[in-house]
């Protein structure tokens, strides 16, 4: 346990600031992280990894996004009005598939998933606008479309900055502020995830072993240690950059995200 809080600890300082920077939770970081970490240690069973790590990154996206949330907020990046209509939307699809997710075949998905962030990626790469001309749809069209793609995030156990930021920046949401809401969303997907993630474990570890369900709380507590400090720093970094600069850093990371999806 000691020595995964460790390595977590400095895991944590990389997935502080890319959650500040780009809206994300740091799930597509700690994800791959930790489903090697932990059959190493000797935790968790290989074939059984990838579940307690996605639900280990969202228990840790709970605090990294809501310290992202926090510096956004204090800025100005978060229109309230829309974040809380796609809060509750990513929230609902959270709870759904964190609750589903040990029955849920999460290869296709990741490779749809995969084939659809690249798509954003070469638009966003592509385009020469900072912001996109469609207004944004109604409360029920919005809430709908977040549910779907908070339901994905939770299935992948990232935060949805690489899903919402594309989609809400499509319309017409400059980029720092779709970044905001994003980091909002993550709040929500996180939170009703990882409740999803610990009924459904609930039976399947123990908490003298340092599980809560699904969720092993030695690695959660050292991401979150030390991302607090880390994400305000991404937060402000983002202030001082051009927003077609924070586009193109953005659909970088993207295309670093399909090709992990597609190809892992």
């Amino acid at each position: 346990m000691l020595s995964i809080f460790a390595i977590t600890l400095l895991l944590g300082v990389l997935v502080g600031f890319l959650a500040g920077m780009l809206g994300i939770g740091g799930g597509l970081v700690i994800v791959p992280a930790l489903v090697m970490l932990l059959p190493a240690f000797g935790i968790v069973p290989a074939d059984q990894a990838i579940v307690v790590a996605i639900a280990t990154s969202l228990a840790s996206v709970i605090i990294t996004a809501t310290s992202s949330v926090a510096a956004h907020h204090r800025l100005e990046n978060v229109p309230w009005n829309i974040a809380s209509t796609v809060m509750v939307g990513a929230a609902v699809g959270a709870w759904a598939v964190g609750y589903l997710a040990h029955n849920i075949d999460a290869g296709v998905l990741q490779m749809i998933f995969g084939c659809a962030v690249l798509l954003l990626a070469l638009r966003m790469l592509g385009s020469r606008a900072a912001v996109g001309k469609r207004p944004l749809p109604g409360k029920l069209p919005t809430m709908t479309i977040s549910a779907v793609l908070g339901g994905v995030a939770s299935l992948l156990g990232i935060g949805g900055g690489a899903l919402f930021v594309p989609m809400l920046n499509y319309f017409s949401l400059d980029m720092r502020r779709a970044i905001g809401v994003a980091a909002a969303s993550g709040i929500a997907i996180a939170i009703f995830g990882s409740l999803g993630y610990v009924v459904a474990g609930w039976q399947h570890y123990q908490l003298t072993d340092g599980f809560i369900g699904y969720i092993y709380m030695p690695a959660a507590l050292g991401i979150v240690t030390t991302s607090v400090f880390t994400a305000p720093l991404g937060a402000k970094l983002v202030q001082h950059l051009p927003v077609l600069t924070i586009k193109r850093i953005f659909g970088i990371f993207m295309l670093l995200v399909s090709a992990k999806m597609i190809l892992s």
